[in-house]
């Protein structure tokens, strides 16, 4: 195990914690002890080498994936390449645009492919990879602004039902974002299909040539990013009512297109206050009566 990968226990003895770079992830396994030792110990053992694997192919993976781009021999960047894919024809995307969902997926795979485990969750930085066995399930609390304790409800996300994979994006987050959504979350059936969708929903969140929307090209603030010169937002001021309706009705119609197509599952968008659910209800009770609960997984 390389020293650069910081890997331990968090306090309260039930969840792992892995950090390597920019990659920071919590994730909890639920079953037997021995059960839960043996996917913690393959998570682990997994996740020291995927940040050397990604940065292999940087070059690939930072391009915007067209029908002649040289395809990644990575497990984790073939599975990023796979769910940015379906949207390459309609707009700019690279495979870096799944790349925190398809790192969770990857972890929970080497989890489950070590141990039977009752329910488990990888959370990289937001974006989660799901495992429920039948009559398990999770409590996802949702979150309107992604850089401060936010939550607006709950969603319940039941075994039977497809999704294992939640990820939420906009320009409040830790990625750039070519819109001005504070949060846009989404459901689907992978972790890295959700990523993917959160990112071209939350771009679809935005007032072109807003005056009060500031905005820089990508490469100004992060040189190697895989944005290059598109301008992506730092800051957004006042906006009124209808302009808010307007930027919110431009990401709903991209999600429900993207319903329609399968991509997804559901979706919440937020912006200044206001929200847009597509999908499947989604619990619009205030997190009270989860607070204490285990299942727990913020998104």
């Amino acid at each position: 195990m390389r020293e650069r990968a910081e890997i331990r226990l968090l306090p309260d003895g039930r969840r792992l914690y892995l950090h390597d770079g920019p990659i920071d992830v919590i994730l909890e396994a639920f079953g037997t002890t021995s059960q839960i030792i043996s996917a913690y110990d393959a998570a682990a053992n997994r996740f020291v080498s995927v940040l050397d694997e990604l940065c292999g192919e940087l070059s690939i993976l930072r391009q915007p994936l067209t029908a002649d781009s040289r395809r990644p021999a990575g497990t984790v960047a073939k599975r990023m390449a796979t769910a940015v894919a379906p949207y390459a024809a309609r707009t700019f995307i690279t495979p870096m645009a799944a790349v925190a969902g398809a790192v969770a997926e990857e972890i929970l795979a080497a989890m489950t492919g070590a141990a039977h485990l009752e329910r488990a969750y990888v959370n990289d930085g937001g974006d989660i990879a799901l495992h429920l066995e039948p009559s398990q399930q999770f409590v996802v609390g949702m979150i309107d602004r992604p850089d401060r304790a936010s939550l607006f409800g709950t969603a319940v996300l039941e075994a039977s039902q497809p999704v294992r994979g939640i990820a939420t994006s906009g320009w409040r987050g830790r990625s750039f974002s070519l819109g001005i959504a504070d949060a846009v979350t989404v459901l689907a059936d992978q972790a890295a299909m959700a990523d993917a969708a959160a990112t071209i929903i939350a771009n679809a969140v935005d007032l072109p040539e807003h005056p009060n929307v500031f905005r820089v090209r990508a490469r100004d603030v992060a040189p190697d990013n895989d944005l290059g010169d598109h301008l992506v937002t730092q800051g957004v001021g006042d906006l009124t009512a209808q302009e808010i309706g307007t930027a919110l009705g431009g990401g709903e119609t991209l999600a429900r297109t993207l319903l329609t197509e399968g991509f997804i599952r559901a979706a919440a968008l937020h912006l200044r206050g206001q929200t847009r659910i597509v999908g499947f209800p989604l619990h619009s009770n205030t997190l009270g009566n989860h607070a204490g609960d285990r299942s727990l997984v913020h998104a």
